[in-house]
């Protein structure tokens, strides 16, 4: 199967946001990619012990670019108005962090504003210091806080008059708009069970990260078999070297970007469509970042593996 392959935007400093985004968006469209994401941080916390660690596991360190991070929506503003063609994903916005209407306004304004190219990709979240400082839940309802902004999304975005009547939210008749270009594509991450019958349920995208090609590969047919249908799949996989590295040593996706090209060619093998890598998290130049790119999007020219 053709993959469509993508970039993660330079959306953390010592990248320049006025310079650096515009700039690298402009070359990514012009190189060939597919699509351009970026991620969602509110905040890193002093105290990362015990359950304040990085994902929820103990003590674990957060990544340093994560107290650097900028808006998820601006940075994508930024690159929707210097590009055409290019998709614009969100890998993952944090659903219950957000007012459920605010953020459905916000995602169907950057929808409309881009063109019709945003790919909306949710998650429910793990940090409790981001839940503590900005959520209107607590962390304890994640799941149902994002089943609850899916459900007010699909009203908000319906023709006007809209109204909602749930069990923590309430929203009078109104005018709401604008609305999204036409039906949005939606994939929410996560791989634990709940995360993927959420998916299976209503029939949404997945957009896993952190696996190997045989894990996604075996959990994308799995999830495919209880949905009963063809999901679509984006596959965000992290590489940030393109320094080659001996078959013997290699961790999937590490290497040289013909050595990548193997790993991709695995997912897109099982039935994943579209990836999107982290490349400028290795970098802190523009011009490096760039070259590398026009390395790896060669390779996969090379390898055969893209969609047109």
């Amino acid at each position: 199967m053709p993959l469509k392959l993508g970039l993660s935007l330079p959306q953390a400093i010592p990248y320049d946001l006025a310079k650096d985004v515009p700039a690298f968006a402009r070359e990514a469209e012009r190189i060939g990619y597919a699509s351009l994401w970026v991620f969602e941080r509110v905040l890193t916390p002093t105290d990362q012990s015990g359950a304040h660690g990085l994902y929820g596991f103990p003590d674990l360190p957060w990544p340093d670019l994560y107290q650097r991070t900028t808006d998820p929506f601006v940075t994508l503003a930024q690159a929707a108005a210097v590009t055409t063609r290019v998709a614009l994903g969100t890998g993952v916005l944090v659903a219950p962090l957000h007012n459920p209407v605010q953020l459905a306004k916000s995602i169907a304004s950057l929808d409309v504003a881009s063109g019709g190219r945003l790919i909306a990709g949710l998650g429910s979240g793990w940090s409790i210091d981001e839940f503590d400082a900005v959520a209107p839940r607590p962390i304890t309802e994640r799941g149902a806080a994002l089943d609850e902004f899916l459900d007010v999304a699909a009203t908000v975005w319906a023709a006007d008059p809209v109204s909602v009547e749930g069990t923590t939210f309430r929203l009078p008749p109104a005018y709401i708009n604008p609305k999204p270009t036409g039906e949005l594509p939606i994939f929410l991450g996560g791989i634990s069970e709940p995360a993927l019958r959420r998916i299976a349920k209503r029939g949404l995208g997945w957009l896993p990260t952190g696996l190997s090609p045989a894990q996604t590969t075996e959990m994308l047919s799995r999830l495919r078999d209880s949905a009963g249908a063809e999901l679509p799949c984006i596959t965000q996989v992290g590489y940030t070297s393109l320094a080659e590295v001996s078959s013997a040593e290699r961790a999937p996706y590490a290497g040289s970007p013909a050595q990548l090209m193997e790993d991709l060619a695995e997912l897109a093998a099982g039935g994943v469509e579209h990836v999107y890598l982290t490349l400028p998290y290795g970098f802190s130049d523009l011009k490096e970042l760039i070259d590398a790119a026009e390395q790896v999007y060669g390779a996969a020219q090379e390898a055969g593996l893209l969609a047109d």
